[in-house]
């Protein structure tokens, strides 16, 4: 029996153009720029950067049950009291529960205690104890975190603005963690919108498009 090729990803979704995108964005009314990739890079790792919690909708939706990057609400693990920010605004889960990090897979030594791929957020590595205290929206209570990582053949886009934040604060990771509120994912940019426009996040990127709050909607 022929051996098949391994699944390194799971980005075999509904894709939006940048057309459909702009056309959910004038039917909402919130300005918005719209900036080439490495403007929109830019962009959202600094906004993480300050701590502000981001809306991502890029590409090929996830198949499955996780939000890996595409369809994702991405922040700063090391800002502080970034857990407790996420559940006021947005997720509302219970205290103990952790978000999940992610990290380019050559960064995964420095931060986890693991050397395999880890692509589809269901395995557990413990943060190495230098980590620990830098990273608390990531790490469970025993030291562990639900790793994603992330390599640039799979998901380029989403790659290089792990490196970008990288860049940026000295932070190899990215909490990430799905892209809704108390409902399935997100799947058209019209749903990514009402998110974003319901809840308290601060900033969506999505296609190549870029949208902010005022600090007085927050």
């Amino acid at each position: 029996m022929p051996r098949h090729d391994p699944v390194t990803h799971a980005y075999w979704g509904t894709e939006w153009s940048d057309e459909a995108i702009e056309k959910a964005i004038e039917a909402n009314g919130r300005p918005a720029e719209r900036l080439d990739r490495d403007a929109l890079l830019d962009r959202a790792a600094a906004a993480m950067a300050e701590g502000k919690v981001m809306g991502w909708f890029q590409g090929r939706e996830e198949w499955g049950p996780r939000a890996l990057g595409n369809r994702s609400i991405l922040c700063n693990p090391a800002f502080p009291d970034m857990k407790a920010i996420l559940n006021a605004r947005i997720k509302n889960r219970e205290a103990f529960r952790p978000f999940a990090p992610a990290v380019r897979i050559e960064d995964l030594p420095e931060v986890f205690e693991g050397t395999h791929e880890v692509p589809f957020m269901i395995v557990v590595y413990l943060v190495r104890p230098e980590w620990r205290e830098r990273l608390p929206a990531i790490t469970h209570a025993d030291g562990t975190g639900r790793v994603q990582t992330v390599r640039r053949e799979d998901n380029p886009l989403y790659y290089d603005l792990i490196g970008r934040f990288k860049e940026k604060t000295g932070v190899p990771v990215v909490l990430n963690t799905s892209f809704n509120e108390n409902e399935p994912i997100v799947h058209t940019p019209e749903q990514a919108i009402a998110c974003f426009e319901r809840t308290k996040m601060d900033c969506l990127g999505i296609g190549s498009f870029w949208l902010k709050k005022q600090d007085s909607e927050r």
